[in-house]
């Protein structure tokens, strides 16, 4: 049974139900348990969990500890072009708002790359909106060419691809995928994507798994908070990752919580989520998949992304800009959405060493 069908299985439950059955006991058994089920998961984001925050957060931090030292990896994201088909109510690249449309030459390509590795940085995840035509795989693959000079680690984060299409992309020197379902409620995510090719939920939602399948060292997935009830989608985005971790046990797989921000055409979240909900989030996730990576971006606050570092965090970005061509200085471009935390690099890895962390700019080597 792939993901898709698991999923659609999980949200046949009542999670209410199940919820209002738990006490206090349940999440004390549950916090120490050397292994936890999907259904401990699901328990330890209930609200009957929220009295033991602190309890997770000790358990989370010696998990982390254990399996991840006090480093943290930093990256950065690049841009390659804006131009999208979709029209997703969210996202300020949607292709009916009216915007600053650009695509990176491969010259720029080069001069954001010099830009970026100047500051030490070799992990880099490029994105493009969604256009077969102005953001075919041959650019991608021209521009990760051109990367891969300068970098030891190039991820993407674009449309869904096909298997093989992914194994092209590998073979030229990609090695990570993110993926953000967006909202694991088939019915949510029919109705904030209006139209295009990302209307079609199963093909996004199995794509991590065809990259998985084509030899992908790492994948990211993630949904984004806002659009319905925290608690399900935290859970189906655990459960995805728990998933692809048994079927594919050589890949490295990471989640990130991202809530929404503000963007051109003015989309508000239907749910609020608060600070000690991304708390508890992080917390449970971190208990039900020791080894699994946590991301977690410049859409968060300064201070709140220094607070929730000890708590299970092990990817950072740093020196974000979510417009084209954003790291070199050229000619500005309409962003996709406004970041929060704007510290540059040389600002993170002073925060990272006065917490006591290590930051982390290569944590592999690409052959050949």
């Amino acid at each position: 049974m792939g993901f898709y069908q698991e999923c659609k299985e999980y949200q046949k439950s009542d999670f209410n139900s199940f919820f209002n059955k738990l006490t206090d006991e349940d999440i004390r058994r549950i916090i120490y348990k050397s292994r936890l089920s999907p259904w401990d998961y699901l328990a330890l984001l209930s609200p009957v969990a929220e009295r033991h925050l602190e309890e997770m957060a000790q358990r989370a931090q010696q998990l982390t500890l254990q399996h991840f030292g006090r480093s943290i990896l930093l990256f950065t994201p690049l841009y390659l072009a804006n131009y999208c088909v979709n029209q997703c109510v969210y996202c300020g690249f949607g292709a009916k708002n009216l915007i600053n449309r650009k695509k990176l030459t491969l010259d720029e390509v080069a001069a954001e790359a010099k830009a970026i590795a100047a500051t030490g940085l070799k992990h880099i995840l490029i994105l493009t909106g969604e256009s077969r035509v102005h953001s075919s795989v041959q650019y991608i693959r021209d521009c990760v060419e051109v990367l891969k000079e300068y970098f030891t680690s190039v991820s993407i984060e674009i449309y869904p691809l096909e298997e093989e299409e992914y194994a092209d992309l590998i073979a030229t020197g990609v090695d990570g995928l993110t993926m953000y379902q967006e909202v694991y409620d088939e019915a949510e995510y029919d109705k904030i994507h209006l139209a295009g090719p990302k209307k079609n939920y199963r093909f996004r939602l199995e794509a991590p798994e065809r990259a998985c399948r084509a030899g992908i060292r790492t994948v990211n997935i993630g949904a984004l908070l806002g659009f319905y009830d925290w608690r399900s989608e935290a859970f189906l985005t655990g459960v995805h990752a728990n998933y692809l971790q048994s079927q594919y046990p050589a890949v490295e797989v990471s989640i990130s919580p991202p809530r929404m921000r503000p963007h051109v055409g003015g989309y508000m979240p239907r749910e609020k989520i608060t600070d000690k909900n991304l708390v508890q989030y992080i917390l449970a996730y971190r208990l039900f998949m020791p080894r699994g990576g946590i991301t977690l971006s410049t859409r968060e606050s300064a201070e709140l992304r220094d607070h929730l570092l000890p708590l299970g965090v092990t990817k950072m970005s740093a020196g974000s800009s979510t417009n084209v061509g954003g790291h070199a200085g050229g000619e500005p471009s309409t962003s996709q959405f406004d970041i929060s935390d704007e510290r540059d690099v040389p600002a993170m890895v002073k925060m990272l060493y006065n917490q006591g962390y290590q930051p982390v700019f290569k944590d592999w080597q690409m052959l050949g």
